[in-house]
């Protein structure tokens, strides 16, 4: 990254675990290209590492840093980002998810004026936001930030109630799609020929997402419809596992996993509809770029999944780990054409109305900008008290 740009506008520092391909990790650098350059700078800070993820972040002047965190508690980290800090000065420290949390109160000794949390989601090992330590330490970090927000009403609720974030530290900033990146039109990638209907979904497969229960699901529908095939896009941990059970299931030929992928907009028009069935979810980002390819969604009731998809206007919900219920929602759209060119229409309408990507930069530019205000005038009473 070159170095920063020559500027007098502030700066955001965002903390993350890692910047790799995911969806929390795509909107932030949309964010970060997207905003005013002469309204904030920005830079981003791993905790651990980055990949080649990391150029796309194509704004000029945007520095990156790796703080190479060991497993546990590793407390030199903490010294390493006050060290940082105080090197690069930030009006705004913006910290995501459980794994950044933490690192506010650095933060403040190394004089960072404001200090933000956003909640894009529950740790991967504990999707239903049960864990009493990590939810204490939540809960100790409430004082050192100025705001915690989420990104869907569910987490939103969630955050005032079980960790008890109060009113007016709470905002809900809800997640855009670049819609003219992800539209129905234009080249596709489909890896099954014109004879057959693609149920897709693309996330990485770890247990949060629950692809086996999708995978499940597609076995009893294959069975039922042999033209159906099943695209699962996504790296992770539990991706052998998947190509195994698919093997066993005897469908390993009706089923395409290709790991990660860096070109999802052509491959979303390949699909015929898409599936998501999380256990948790916060705004899924996957299936709003679903909804902007024109699909239909058949997704699980769980989290910020109902705020996205409209059941019988949009798509269908069904309820998480149950393969029957997700296979009949799925046949009744392969069966249909109509209706899936109808929902799949009205799914690419919602996207424009509430979940563009214009309005989500404007939000939290907003927050940026209400927080920055409300530090600066709180500074002034005190320096006039003082006095």
């Amino acid at each position: 990254m070159t170095a920063q740009a020559n500027n007098t506008a502030p700066l955001v520092v965002h903390l993350i675990y890692r910047l790799d391909f995911g969806g929390l990790e795509t909107l932030l650098v949309e964010r970060i290209n997207r905003m005013p350059a002469a309204h904030y700078r920005h830079a981003v800070v791993c905790l651990t590492d980055y990949t080649a993820f990391a150029d796309k972040i194509t704004k000029p002047g945007v520095e990156l840093f790796a703080l190479h965190k060991q497993p546990g508690l590793s407390p030199g980290t903490h010294a390493a980002l006050w060290k940082l800090l105080r090197r690069l000065r930030p009006t705004i420290l913006h910290t995501y998810n459980l794994s950044a949390v933490e690192y506010a109160p650095a933060a403040m000794l190394a004089g960072v004026p404001v200090r933000i949390n956003g909640l894009h989601g529950r740790d991967a090992g504990d999707p239903q936001g049960r864990n009493r330590k990590h939810n204490l330490l939540r809960r100790l970090m409430l004082p050192f930030y100025d705001c915690c927000y989420a990104n869907s009403a569910d987490m939103l609720a969630w955050n005032r109630t079980v960790i008890g974030v109060a009113e007016n530290k709470s905002r809900l900033l809800a997640n855009g799609i670049d819609a003219d990146k992800f539209n129905p039109q234009g080249g596709a990638v489909r890896q099954f020929g014109p004879e057959t209907i693609v149920i897709g979904t693309v996330g990485r497969i770890q247990d949060v997402k629950d692809h086996a229960t999708l995978l499940r699901a597609f076995v009893l529908l294959h069975a039922r419809l042999p033209q159906v095939r099943l695209a699962i896009v996504g790296g992770g941990p539990l991706l052998a596992a998947l190509q195994a059970q698919a093997g066993q299931a005897g469908v390993a030929h009706a089923v395409w996993l290709p790991g990660a992928r860096t070109d999802v907009a052509d491959i979303l028009r390949g699909f015929d509809m898409f599936a998501l069935s999380s256990i948790a979810e916060g705004t899924p980002g996957s299936a709003l770029e679903a909804m902007a390819s024109g699909l239909p969604v058949v997704g699980t009731r769980v989290g910020g999944v109902p705020e996205v998809v409209a059941h019988g206007v949009t798509g269908a919900l069904v309820p998480p780990s149950d393969p029957a219920a997700m296979a009949d929602a799925l046949e009744r759209y392969v069966t249909d054409a109509a209706l899936r060119l109808e929902h799949g229409t009205a799914g690419r309408a919602r996207v424009e109305r509430h979940y563009n990507m214009a309005a989500m930069v404007a939000a939290y530019e907003s927050l940026y900008d209400a927080l920055c205000e409300h530090k600066k005038q709180f500074r002034k009473s005190a320096k006039s008290c003082v006095e």
